[in-house]
């Protein structure tokens, strides 16, 4: 009896060592599957991490292939733009070009005009007249001839003298010839005030002489009036200093302007006539 007491200790003994054994083992593979599963959730972790980098990546890569794109797409359309404007600009440059051809042409065909008609006023004026009474001169796109007071005018009057109609007479010839041209006859007065029954101040004589001049080429001469323009300039635009004799002695005078019609001076200039 003694023995069987002994022997089923024994087995208690056993039995509760064996427990003992396998739940410390029990708990150790718990822990170690404890810690695989953590191991595996941070991989995971840290995967999905990486993954979310990757996607933002290709996100980033297609908004600058997009971005490229359109700038492929602008730069050809910039293209496109410039080689048109490259175009117009060469374009406009031709029209200038042909422009400037035409003013020169304009330039030589005026220029040859008023020196041929300069030339026929000097021969036309010269005989019998003093060089200090009539001067001649080409002045960009105009001809005019300088009179001097005391040839053309009675003192101090609108009045033309004899020898004055003899000169106009010879000036009526040569714009007579001339149908493509205007003439404006201009009076000017020295800056000495007057005022009589006749003439209230030298804006009033300068005006008088100058159309003094145009009646006698109209109504003696017979130049066509629509050629003809009339205008008073004063005591001033003055040639010399108004302080001498000599000096308000200059600056007494009429001045005849030739000049091409405004119609025909700009029919010169017509891009249609350019030289080719």
């Amino acid at each position: 009896m003694k023995l069987i007491k002994i022997q089923y200790l024994s087995l208690l003994l056993v039995v509760a060592l064996t427990s003992c054994v396998t739940t410390k083992k029990y708990d150790l593979m718990q822990a170690n599957l404890q810690s695989e599963v953590e191991k595996k959730e941070a991989e995971l972790y840290l995967r999905a991490e990486q993954i979310d980098d990757l996607k933002k990546q290709v996100a980033d890569c297609k908004s600058l292939r997009d971005k490229q794109v359109s700038q492929v797409g602008d730069l050809t359309v910039l293209s496109q733009s410039a080689n048109e404007n490259v175009k117009e600009t060469l374009q406009q440059l031709d029209k200038k070009d042909q422009y400037i051809k035409v003013l020169q042409a304009a330039k030589t065909k005026a220029d040859s005009i008023n020196l041929a008609l300069a030339i026929n006023l000097k021969g036309a004026l010269k005989k019998g007249i003093a060089d200090e009474d009539v001067e001649i001169k080409v002045d960009k796109t105009v001809v005019f001839i300088n009179l001097s007071d005391k040839m053309l005018y009675q003192s101090g009057s609108s009045n033309l003298t004899p020898r004055a109609e003899e000169v106009l007479g010879k000036i009526a010839t040569i714009i007579k010839a001339k149908p493509d041209v205007e003439v404006m006859v201009e009076g000017y007065t020295d800056n000495l005030p007057i005022s009589n029954e006749c003439v209230r101040d030298n804006w009033d004589l300068s005006v008088r002489r100058s159309t003094a001049v145009i009646r006698v080429l109209q109504d003696k001469y017979k130049v066509d009036p629509n050629k003809l323009i009339a205008a008073g300039r004063g005591e001033y635009n003055t040639l010399a200093s108004n302080d001498t004799e000599e000096g308000r002695a200059k600056n007494r005078r009429t001045r005849i302007i030739i000049l091409p019609k405004i119609d025909q001076f700009y029919d010169l200039l017509n891009p249609a006539n350019a030289v080719k």
